[in-house]
């Protein structure tokens, strides 16, 4: 089912893509937009993950450097059938996650030094189950294509609404400077909170599938408590942006106040009653 939500939701994110193509341009413009589609999940497919490491400062570490973190992705690893990914650290006190990569064989794991640091061992376990899950499931592909795909419809309506504005348009007498500043104004909305709509179906399927890796949903959702506390308290993950958000356990923009619909995340209260329940349908009790 949340594969099938994920599909209509892409198809949903092409197709505003196309729509703005067309109002700009006609039918040629559609096919341009559609042409441009297909470049954005190639770039994503093959790019995506160096680009977010190399953003970020995640440093690739071995066994010898750090073997307890090390081990313990590779445990994961073994127990989610994966291939063991790349293990990153980020030099930064923020608490945080994330994992990329197109598809199993290239995925690699990142977490802050901050993380290593808050969080007990049994509770790193289940912050690196949930984004192994997400590599097993390669909702890192997923999302950062759909990320790209929503800057691209942002920055067309910003085209669309110039257009408007200069009296340009596929056709000067026959357009309709109302609608394209409609178009202009409502498609990122609409790109935006179906990208969100896409991240936060991931999210909850993620925390699912990592209790099962783990072994035990408490660990996540103690971690996720944590995170949650210290996030609030503490100042934004370094180069923190829109189009990456989605990558990490939990929003790095969680200390700013927001809407929920444009958060790229559940509530994390809410992830944490779903991994409680979770528990005790496995009949395992808080120690």
């Amino acid at each position: 089912m949340n594969g099938v939500k994920t599909t209509i939701f892409m198809a949903a994110l092409m197709g505003l893509m196309i729509a703005i193509g067309a109002a700009i341009g006609g039918e040629q413009g559609a096919l341009i937009m559609f042409v441009i589609s297909l470049g954005i999940n190639l770039f994503s497919y093959w790019f995506s993950d160096s680009i977010v490491l190399k953003t970020y400062g995640a440093e690739p570490i071995t066994r010898e450097e750090s073997p307890n973190l090390y081990g313990l992705v590779e445990k994961l690893a073994k127990r989610a059938n994966l291939p063991m990914p790349k293990v990153c650290i980020i030099e930064s006190d923020v608490p945080n996650a994330f994992a990329t990569g197109r598809n199993p064989s290239h995925a690699a794991v990142a977490v802050t030094t901050g993380i290593m640091q808050a969080l007990t061992y049994e509770e790193l376990a289940g912050v690196l189950a949930h984004e192994l899950s997400h590599v097993k499931h390669r909702d890192t592909l997923i999302g950062t294509v759909a990320a790209s795909i929503a800057g691209a419809i942002s920055t067309m309506a910003a085209i669309a609404q110039w257009g408007a504005i200069l009296g340009g348009g596929r056709d000067r007498e026959n357009s309709n400077p109302i609608a394209l500043i409609a178009i202009a104004i409502i498609a990122p909305m609409a790109a935006g909170i179906i990208q969100m709509a896409i991240s936060r179906s991931r999210e909850y399927s993620a925390d699912q599938s990592g209790g099962e890796i783990c072994g035990n949903p408490l660990y996540l959702a103690n971690a996720l408590e944590k995170i949650e506390y210290y996030a609030k308290r503490q100042s934004l993950m370094p180069h923190a942006s829109n189009s990456t958000a989605h990558l990490f356990i939990i929003n790095p923009f969680s200390g700013k106040k927001m809407s929920n619909l444009f958060s790229t995340h559940p509530a994390t209260e809410d992830r944490i009653a779903r991994l409680r329940e979770q528990a005790r349908q496995m009949r395992i009790t808080q120690k």
